[in-house]
């Protein structure tokens, strides 16, 4: 590729929120809200989770792994976002981009494979209530652990490995409020068209197909349960509920980026900002205040350090 009148690009431009400063600290003080509550509330389940006696149960140690993925995703995006905002130049180095979409990609593939896992252990303890501590074995909860690690590296690797070594000698300026791949990927000095329909396979398509195997097991467990009784398919809806809800906010956005055509990248910050800064937060808050047993566990644990003191 011929390059001598164009200079190799060493870092990007982020077009993020843009507008007068008024709206740009309003969005400034509600995001670092949402980020703040995010962090402390993903914290509070874990901590919870950890060492409360009466949650040391598979469906709670899922559920703080998946409180850790979703303040790391945040994180990863986040508080540079937050910080642009004050800035008139929204400048990021071509690694610190890099390193941004590899780790959106690792806990973002992570956490797909740890949905399927708590659709499958809400499937045993609704439809095989009788095996359920059996099935939902310390050792299988091991494998999905490491399992969904292995995959999040796996989907991160698979596209970075064919990104990282683009030459980038054009436009340097990224509309978006992070480094979102598929933008990333156009500004390459080259054809990439090929790449972009690796992106949408693997990303889109892999979302796509998680999220449509979700629902499918959703609906297996209603129509088992509707079968045996009638009384149990209320009880039933009830927990499945939060899961589907919780399922629908991650994958729904992450549907309409990566699987939506190429160039109609460039208006999806509004979901690009529910992606990474408020479904984190809905999740901490879906779990919470649905769940009694979690609300009492987090009581006790208070009352018990107010003793302790």
């Amino acid at each position: 590729m011929d390059l001598k009148n164009g200079s190799v690009v060493t870092e990007f431009i982020l077009l993020g929120f843009s507008g007068q400063w008024e709206l740009r600290i309003f969005f400034f003080v509600t995001f670092s809200l949402i980020y703040s509550a995010t962090v402390l509330g993903n914290v509070l389940i874990m901590v919870t989770v950890t060492f409360s006696s009466t949650l040391h149960s598979p469906m709670y140690f899922l559920l703080g792994n998946l409180s850790f993925l979703d303040m790391c995703l945040s994180t990863v995006t986040t508080p540079k976002m937050i910080t642009d905002l004050l800035s008139e130049h929204k400048i990021i180095s071509i690694w610190g981009c890099m390193t941004q979409m590899f780790f959106m990609h690792f806990f973002g593939g992570a956490e797909m494979t740890l949905l399927i896992a708590m659709a499958f252990d809400r499937y045993v303890a609704i439809c095989k209530p009788l095996h359920y501590r059996k099935i939902m074995s310390h050792r299988l909860l091991s494998g999905f652990m490491i399992l969904s690690w292995i995959i999040g590296f796996i989907h991160t690797m698979s596209q970075m490995v064919l990104t990282v070594n683009l030459p980038f000698c054009g436009p340097n300026v990224i509309d978006n409020i992070f480094c979102d791949l598929p933008l990333v990927i156009k500004l390459a000095c080259m054809e990439t068209y090929t790449l972009e329909l690796f992106v949408i396979a693997d990303s889109g398509l892999l979302s796509f197909i998680c999220f449509i195997l979700l629902l499918a097991s959703y609906i297996v467990i209603l129509i088992t349960v509707q079968q045996k009784s009638l009384g149990g398919l209320s009880k039933a809806l009830s927990t499945l509920s939060a899961h589907m809800i919780v399922v629908t906010l991650f994958f729904g956005p992450c549907i309409f980026i990566y699987a939506w055509p190429f160039n109609s990248f460039s208006g999806n910050k509004v979901l690009a900002v529910f992606y990474t800064v408020f479904t984190p937060l809905l999740n901490p808050i879906i779990y919470t205040l649905r769940n009694q047993k979690m609300k009492e566990a987090m009581r006790k644990l208070q009352f018990q350090n107010v003793i302790s003191t």
